[in-house]
């Protein structure tokens, strides 16, 4: 009697795989950091510049007599055949402020937004004091200046042929590389030394006119941040070889 036959293995259907077109690894790329607008903090190596000057403008609604301010108020000064306005200081908070006849007035000194919006309503309370009918409207940081120090020497002229297009350095006028940046713009004062200034950054109109209360002053600060960290590595690359 033949033998049993082995039993027959059949293949068994795999199950069908869907593509996945939008499955992408994940790449060094695709990690989010947190940016200065969270942290206070540039990635810079942890440098951030620090606001040396802020200036705004304050719009009092009224004409002014710059005599009648100049005679009765304190820390003031006015010389029409030198400077069409007068000159007014307070020392809490350090500032000057600069207050024209059509009521326009423009405060500089202040370290920072909320001590620039002291300070000018400060200037807007003694005009009030002295009669005129003084409002405060239209507060706006116009300029925010900020500086640092990036620890090491800079070679400048290497930076000036190779960014000649943004770049401008004359040495036998000025010690530093000016630079100006275009987005966001801002202009860089470089010096050998590695001590850097900021300057320029000003919000448009149309920022302005959309902004939420002291959004403005905001931007403004975060495009000093923004252009720092913008030129770090480029100043890393022409890093002076220290002996």
């Amino acid at each position: 009697m033949p033998p049993p036959s082995a039993p027959v293995s059949r293949p068994q259907p795999q199950p069908a795989i869907t593509p996945q077109p939008f499955a992408v690894p994940a790449t060094p790329q695709a990690v989010q950091t947190p940016s200065h607008a969270d942290t206070g903090m540039t990635h810079a190596q942890g440098i951030v510049p620090t606001l040396q000057n802020i200036v705004a403008t304050v719009n009092l609604d009224c004409r002014l007599d710059l005599k009648t301010i100049a005679l009765h108020a304190r820390n003031a000064e006015y010389n029409p055949k030198r400077f069409a306005a007068v000159i007014m200081r307070i020392r809490d908070p350090k500032t000057t402020a600069l207050i024209f006849a059509s009521g326009k007035m423009v405060v500089t000194g202040a370290k920072s937004e909320d001590d620039s919006k002291l300070a000018s309503r400060k200037y807007a309370r003694i005009i009030q004091k002295l009669g005129f009918d003084a409002k405060f409207s239209e507060f706006k940081i116009q300029n925010i200046v900020g500086s640092c120090d990036v620890k090491f020497p800079i070679r400048l002229e290497g930076l000036a042929y190779t960014h000649g297009h943004f770049s401008s350095y004359e040495p036998e006028l000025f010690p530093g590389l000016i630079y100006r940046m275009v987005k966001p713009k801002v202009v860089l004062l470089i010096f050998v030394s590695g001590k850097i200034v900021l300057t320029g950054a000003k919000v448009g109109v149309h920022d302005y006119s959309l902004r939420t209360p002291n959004s403005h002053s905001y931007k403004v600060r975060e495009e000093i941040y923004t252009a720092f960290n913008n030129i770090y590595a480029t100043l890393m690359d022409y890093r002076k070889p220290q002996s």
